[in-house]
């Protein structure tokens, strides 16, 4: 394999992925076909970090994929310096690979004099070189709009959906929002399986002040498998709290489902010694041993990744990888 794909208008394909994730950048490139761009990177004794492509991309068509992992920052700025070295390396076109967006929930201020961290996110890779972003399950829809290009936003719902499908019939299957916020999720997962949707309001215990939350549930959960769907999973306070909620109103199973798996702090002990019986993420994120347990599925995004990327470069149409779907 090559490190790049060649076709009779010598434009060329390559991939080069960062040290957070390569793994998963791997996967794509086996998907592809082709072989990553060869890639020195380190970090000097001051945290400082280097990186060098050890091949010409002069004229490429260029993707770079980094997953914003732990420790996030790092992750972040050594993407920017990828992207940095592709631009001053002539590459023709830039497009920024980000399975997992790095600050995607601060999108908006709740308060005053807070920042907006997601669109800085977005201005710092413009400023790099980026000509164009592709990202998974972005936290809210509006981030498309913070970068001042194309951005091609993939959907892991259509894959998490088939694979639950798989395990239990779509007749006794509720799908369920965590909080207000994922309704719309919630109700794509709804219409692609066909089943119902419930939904679980979070709100303060008025006889309890400035302490404990109560749960309502709105929707038929009662003697049903239930599929707690998220665009990611932190801690897993919410998701743990919501199961317990549709256990008490009859649920007979509960499984979550969610792109991201951030898993960080408490979560692994929290799903594991929770009535879930299964978490299905995607790899977009890595999982490291000491975060896997008995009832985790890992799906690997990497086919989805690859496919966008040959629309792109074959400048064909990314949404259409979704038609009927979303």
């Amino acid at each position: 394999m090559n490190a790049f794909i060649s076709n009779p208008g010598e434009r060329r394909l390559v991939l080069a992925g960062g040290r957070a994730h390569p793994e998963l950048a791997e996967k794509v490139a086996e998907s592809l076909g082709i072989d990553l761009l060869p890639t020195t990177a380190y970090t000097f004794a001051n945290g400082e970090l280097y990186v060098r492509f050890g091949e010409s991309v002069r004229g490429a068509d260029a993707f770079v994929l980094q997953s914003h992992a732990a420790p996030i920052n790092e992750a972040i700025m050594e993407h920017l310096i990828m992207v940095d070295a592709m631009k001053r390396a002539s590459a023709k076109r830039i497009t920024v690979i980000i399975p997992s967006y790095g600050y995607a929930r601060q999108d908006k201020k709740h308060k005053g004099r807070e920042p907006i961290s997601a669109r800085l996110m977005a201005d710092l890779f413009k400023t790099a070189g980026a000509d164009r972003v592709m990202s998974v399950d972005l936290h809210t829809a509006q981030i498309q709009g913070f970068f001042d290009g194309p951005v091609d936003h993939l959907w892991a719902m259509p894959m998490l959906a088939d694979y639950v499908k798989s395990r239990v019939s779509p007749g006794n299957l509720t799908i369920v929002s965590p909080d207000a916020g994922r309704v719309r999720l919630a109700d794509q997962w709804s219409d692609h399986l066909g089943a119902p949707l419930a939904i679980i309001h979070k709100r303060r215990d008025p006889s309890v002040p400035n302490q404990v939350k109560v749960h309502e549930l709105v929707g038929e959960v009662e003697g049903r498998t239930c599929v707690l769907v998220d665009d990611m999973i932190d801690t897993g306070g919410t998701i743990v709290q919501a199961a317990e909620a549709l256990f008490e109103n009859g649920a007979k199973d509960v499984i979550v489902a969610s792109t991201h798996g951030l898993l960080s702090g408490p979560a692994v002990e929290r799903l594991q010694s929770s009535g879930v019986s299964e978490v299905v993420i995607t790899d977009t994120l890595p999982i490291s041993d000491d975060k896997q347990f008995p009832k985790l599925t890992v799906l690997s995004i990497a086919p989805l990744i690859a496919r966008a990327v040959r629309e792109v470069f074959d400048d064909g149409s990314v949404t259409s990888l979704f038609d009927g779907n979303v």
